[in-house]
């Protein structure tokens, strides 16, 4: 873990705040860039997206300048009411921070079908207006806009003289369908708009995308960066670079805190037809509630690897005399001759037990490949899920 205090890029200031949602500790987040910015922003596919998630992606997605985020609430499924909520505290986050409404992007994440509690957010900001904003850290961001996490997500990378700083949260009813959970990239980089665009879409998909939880998409997902240049020029190549570590970085904290988790896994797909057809197997076997349940067991039951490629019937040009699986480097199939069944078993199960798995599967067909990130699954998903609102 980086260090605990890490502040955000020049020219970005903000404030974390408690409005009501949490008993305490923190629950809103609003960042703003000082100066002119660009940015670029992506939401869940969810039918039910949140009022939050609707109002943001109806406004110029270049042209935000900054954020405000709710946590504990998702205000989803609430009806005009809860339309109308979204855009009051968008509003009231606007006046504090002195930025057009318009380029405030809202967010907000937490249980579904509950309005927010409006008296007493209005109560909890009106005082805010007359704060000044502060130089934020990052683990401070990061632990306003936290739900069931267990600890703050966030991570920092350099890219010449500029800076680039994340933030994330999510631990469940995570299956991304765009982008993830929630999380955030402010940097000073200096980037035209269309770079900006097309590299985090591509950071996206590698990172965020690329990971599974439990299968089940959010209706409030959203990632989204800011630039606001003041850092000058950077190489493309570098600053990509940079992203893709500074996403990597949260995206494995996120599985590794997943509800109930003990053990990240990494699932490998290569020599598949393309890409597409590679990420769809990657995420069969990270999804796969028999394969999360052998590895949270350390049984070394390959065989469920076998049977998460296998469901796939529509993909027919995967031949299994042609796959191979590994554990890390421990060859399960095709079956070794020079290996014996009781030899793999035993190698297999002490792989398990350590804290992080990954699974390596060669399709042998073309250059395709992709990978997946997830975790076990555990009684404390259960239990946290089965209690949640209680």
């Amino acid at each position: 873990m980086q260090q605990k205090f890490i502040p955000l890029p020049q020219g970005f200031e903000g404030i974390c705040c408690n409005v009501g949602l949490k008993s305490d500790s923190d629950d809103c987040l609003m960042v703003k860039s000082n100066t002119p910015s660009i940015s670029m922003a992506m939401y869940t596919q969810s039918l039910f997206a949140g009022p939050s998630v609707n109002i943001s992606k109806a406004e110029n997605q270049s042209e935000f300048q900054a954020i405000v985020v709710l946590s504990k609430n998702a205000n989803v499924a609430t009806g005009e009411a809860g339309t109308q909520h979204a855009l009051h505290v968008r509003r009231l986050a606007a006046n504090i921070m002195k930025v057009p409404e318009n380029k405030v992007l809202i967010a907000s994440t937490g249980i579904i079908g509950q309005q927010y509690p409006m008296a007493a957010i209005k109560e909890n900001l009106a005082s805010l207006p007359d704060q000044p904003l502060q130089h934020l850290n990052a683990y401070d961001a990061a632990s306003a806009i936290m739900t069931t996490d267990t600890q703050p997500k966030y991570y920092k990378t350099n890219c010449g003289s500029a800076r680039i700083v994340g933030i994330a949260k999510g631990v469940g009813m995570i299956e991304p369908n765009m982008a993830t959970m929630l999380s955030f990239f402010f940097t000073d980089a200096n980037l035209d708009k269309a770079t900006l665009e097309k590299t985090f879409k591509n950071v996206v998909a590698k990172t965020f995308d690329a990971t599974s939880i439990d299968t089940d998409t959010s209706t409030s997902d959203t990632a989204a960066i800011i630039s606001n240049g003041l850092a000058g020029s950077v190489s493309l190549s570098d600053f990509e670079e940079a992203l893709y570590t500074c996403s990597l970085e949260l995206t494995k904290m996120i599985t590794l805190d997943g509800e109930g988790a003990t053990k990240s896994i990494i699932v490998n797909v290569s020599g598949a037809r393309d890409d597409k057809q590679a990420k769809r197997v990657a995420k069969s076997v990270v999804n796969s509630p028999l394969v999360k349940t052998a590895v949270h067991g350390s049984d070394p039951n390959w065989g469920r690897i076998v049977m998460a490629i296998g469901k796939l019937e529509q993909e027919i040009d995967i031949l299994p005399d042609k796959v191979t699986i590994n554990f890390g480097e421990l060859s399960v199939y095709p079956p070794s001759v020079e290996n014996s069944h009781q030899d793999m078993r035993k190698q297999l199960t002490r792989y398990l037990q350590q804290d992080e798995v990954t699974i390596n599967i060669d399709l042998s067909i073309a250059a395709g490949q992709f990978t997946a990130f997830g975790c076990d699954l555990s009684e404390g998903y259960i239990r946290i899920n089965a209690d949640y609102t209680t």
